[in-house]
């Protein structure tokens, strides 16, 4: 999937009933909220669990549709992996799976890093950079910053 392909984080994430559409269908826009979810979540284990606050704002996202998710899907598991990291960015490509395991919509999101007393990007720091390529569980030095 990517370079950093030892950084994937699964998660499930429960559809709602108003998550589908009057076809039966998972709306469009809902894919972005799951995919949202996913990251959230994706933000805390990585981030959040080690004490480190990271802001970020999403500058720019794009789906591609692939299959509907019917009703039959309860729970879709959400895969989500850092592809590529800038200096103040990062993108992170989902992969959204219906019950089955086949692959629905994939979600590419660039996120940036927030300096929120300046409100403006930031570079990223060795440790968020870190943290981004090896994972939750990975023992990362760097600055705290």
């Amino acid at each position: 999937m990517s370079e950093f392909s030892n950084n994937l984080h699964v998660q499930s994430v429960p559809l709602r009933w108003s998550d589908f559409d009057r076809f039966g269908h998972v709306m469009n826009a809902n894919y972005i909220e799951i995919a949202q979810e996913a990251r959230v979540e994706f933000a805390n284990e990585h981030f959040e669990a080690r004490g480190h606050e990271f802001a970020v704002f999403v500058r720019h996202i794009e789906s591609d549709y692939l299959r509907p998710i019917l009703p039959d899907t309860t729970v879709v598991t959400v895969e989500t992996q850092v592809v590529e990291i800038g200096n103040t960015s990062f993108t992170t490509r989902q992969e959204i799976k219906d019950r089955q395991g086949r692959v629905a919509c994939v979600v590419e999101c660039v996120q940036v890093a927030i300096d929120m007393e300046a409100e403006r990007p930031r570079s990223l720091t060795q440790k968020e950079v870190g943290i981004l390529t090896q994972g939750p569980d990975a023992d990362v030095v760097g600055d705290i910053a």
